[in-house]
């Protein structure tokens, strides 16, 4: 049989290696987020690619990350409270005043999308928009180049809450162009069964997904960690 003495010695154990594995983080950080899938999204393994990117770089340092979801509007609200160090993941142009953006954890491709079918083009903008209907998600603040186009041909575009209802638009013909991240939309498209949306251009730009840090003087020490910890992984790479 085994001994109360060599009982006691394996529960001291267990229960140092429990106290050693509780207190593995030195903070707790919070941030608020957006279900934006494959990148973030609350019902995802490790809630999304570019989170679980996030919670390594911080958990190098001794950090937990813990996002909160929330539609994207009052995600970046909420971020202006201290109960938030900020949003992510956000374009740089999401990052508003009273925030400042870290370096880029990951990347995202703004794209075109259309229907198969549709015999939509993507060349010169202003003919693009001039031509066609256009969908967009309206809380999404795009490049510059494309803004101006949204605010010069109100009458083509089309708002959507979401990539769930921009894809649905798209396959059901109701526009001939979804302009958002590729990925983002053809993930949506197979979530739902959606055959019919192609890719017109992969890639219009390279967009960085960056932390929108809340720039106040309690936030000050972590702006400067972040920027850090993420220059010092491009350095080792």
């Amino acid at each position: 049989m085994i001994s109360k003495h060599i009982i006691r010695i394996v529960m001291i154990v267990f229960f140092t290696q429990l106290f050693i594995c509780g207190s593995a983080y030195s903070e707790t950080w919070k941030v608020a987020s957006l279900d934006w899938q494959p990148y973030s999204g609350s019902d995802l393994v490790n809630q999304g690619n570019s989170v679980e990117k996030l919670k390594k770089l911080l958990k190098s340092e001794g950090i937990e990350l813990v996002v909160e979801f929330f539609p994207w509007l009052r995600a970046q609200k909420n971020a202006k409270t201290k109960d938030y160090i900020g949003y992510f993941p956000a374009w740089p142009e999401e990052v508003k005043e009273g925030f400042v953006a870290s370096p880029a954890v990951d990347y995202s491709f703004l794209g075109v999308l259309s229907y198969k079918g549709s015999g939509a083009t993507w060349d010169n903008i202003d003919l693009v928009f001039s031509h066609n209907k256009i969908g967009i998600v309206q809380t999404y603040v795009y490049p510059k180049d494309i803004d101006a186009a949204i605010k010069k041909y109100p009458k083509n575009i089309d708002f959507s809450p979401d990539e769930v209802a921009l894809v649905k638009k798209t396959s059901f013909k109701r526009i001939a162009i979804a302009i958002t991240d590729p990925k983002v939309m053809l993930y949506n498209a197979e979530k739902f069964g959606l055959k019919n949306i192609v890719v017109i251009n992969n890639s219009i730009e390279k967009k960085d997904l960056v932390i929108a840090l809340r720039n106040d003087e309690e936030n000050k020490k972590r702006i400067e960690l972040i920027k850090h910890i993420i220059e010092k992984k491009s350095k080792a790479k």
